[in-house]
């Protein structure tokens, strides 16, 4: 068997050593071969550290399957990348709105759904245009409509037929697998990888005349987001007093151990001692798999939006929503609602269940009952943001 992980850099730290002893077995006693795709290589070897809680059983010594990486990074070297003077001090996002303004097609990546309405709401007034927004905001299929509009706008300004301006601010959700490139990009202060594949979608297919530019700026983020905290410091430590206009491949080799080190333990949940041996093969598998979650949904809950897709291939929601409400939960109605399910926090919605705009048609399935709880750019309103919705004519 062959396992592919791609963009291998996302392991999660936290679980990060069941997870590579796991990996590891499979490897060496069950004749799996493993392949780590990433264009930002983490390491994953064994590591010793004078604190012992920061010591990693990695993977075996890999074998790179693509030669000279020196050389193909030097053909794909597509963008300069501008780094602030001082990595701490963070910015205001008018500041960030008025650079963006002088650019007639840019993208801003933040790290935060907060950060991006403000960012939004500053770029319409430092413009006086209608910027674009994505975020986890915005149920599947809005994202896909405004990235399906991204992309045809793109195309229609290299042919010379729409030179509208084009800004657009998004989260971090727009580095992963989403295809568009832009010459100019603004990225907030973030794990060096990150900064990567937001230069990833910049001059993405190497058609300006010379570099697309990669401008970086300090933000604060919130306590809770601790991940995001230790890939900030990781890349100040990495840098230090440099600020290279490329990020090569042994930045990441040192990147990366900056950044698993910054956890307090690389087996946050105690995974690995349930899975040992007792005696008599006492391990506790159940434990551990009730232990062992990627993804730390307890304290969310899906809520399925009445969005109106104006895309022709695109399912109307209101029947799906309908049949929901007739009891039917058949796994083809549960798979088409995907598509219109936006994540969010329980204490962000629970005000909007109390007052009824939210129901809960099935245990633990619940749907949006006001529309204008759904903003036409942003997504999900929910309590915290004051801003008017914006309405659908």
């Amino acid at each position: 068997s062959v396992i592919v992980l791609d963009e291998a850099q996302l392991l999660p730290p936290e679980f990060l050593q069941p997870i590579l002893d796991t990996l590891r077995l499979l490897v060496e006693h069950y004749g799996v071969t493993l392949v780590l795709c990433t264009a930002t290589q983490p390491v994953l070897t064994s590591t010793e550290r004078f604190d012992k809680r920061h010591n990693l059983r990695g993977l075996v010594a890999p074998v790179p399957i693509v030669g000279e990486r020196g050389s193909l990074f030097d053909a794909l070297d597509r963008v300069a990348i501008e780094w602030p003077a001082d990595l701490q001090q963070p910015v205001e996002l008018t500041t960030v709105a008025a650079r963006m303004a002088q650019q007639d097609c840019a993208l801003a990546i933040v790290n935060t759904r907060a950060d991006a309405t403000e960012l939004l709401a500053a770029v319409d007034a430092a413009t006086g245009e209608r910027a674009l927004h994505l975020s986890a905001a915005m149920c599947g299929q809005h994202r896909a409509d405004v990235i399906a509009d991204i992309r045809a706008r793109l195309a229609a300004r290299r042919a010379g037929t729409d030179l509208r301006p084009l800004r657009v601010v998004s989260t971090q959700l727009v580095e992963a697998g989403v295809d568009i490139d832009f010459p100019v990009v603004y990225r907030a202060l973030a794990g060096l990888d990150s900064i990567a594949q937001a230069a990833g979608r910049c001059n993405r297919e190497g058609l300006l005349p010379g570099k697309g530019r990669v401008e970086v700026f300090v933000r604060k983020v919130p306590a809770p987001l601790s991940g995001l905290r230790n890939g900030m410091q990781a890349t100040r430590s990495t840098l230090g007093d440099t600020r290279p206009v490329a990020l090569r491949p042994e930045h990441f080799d040192t990147y990366f151990r900056h950044y698993y080190d910054g956890f307090a333990s690389r087996d946050a949940r105690g995974i690995v001692d349930l899975l040992l041996n007792q005696g008599d093969m006492a391990m506790n598998f159940r434990s551990a798999a009730e232990k062992f979650r990627l993804i730390d949904d307890e304290d969310q809950i899906s809520l399925i939006v009445p969005y109106a897709s104006a895309d022709p291939g695109a399912r109307d929601v209101a029947p799906l929503i309908a049949r929901l409400h007739s009891q039917d939960s058949d796994r083809w109605l549960l798979r088409a609602l995907q598509r219109f399910t936006v994540n969010a926090r329980r204490r962000a919605v629970l005000p909007m269940h109390q007052c009824g705009d939210i129901e809960e048609v099935l245990p633990g399935m619940f749907v949006l009952r006001n529309p204008i709880r759904y903003d036409a750019r942003r997504g999900l309103i929910d309590d915290n943001d004051s801003r008017q919705p914006t309405l659908v004519a």
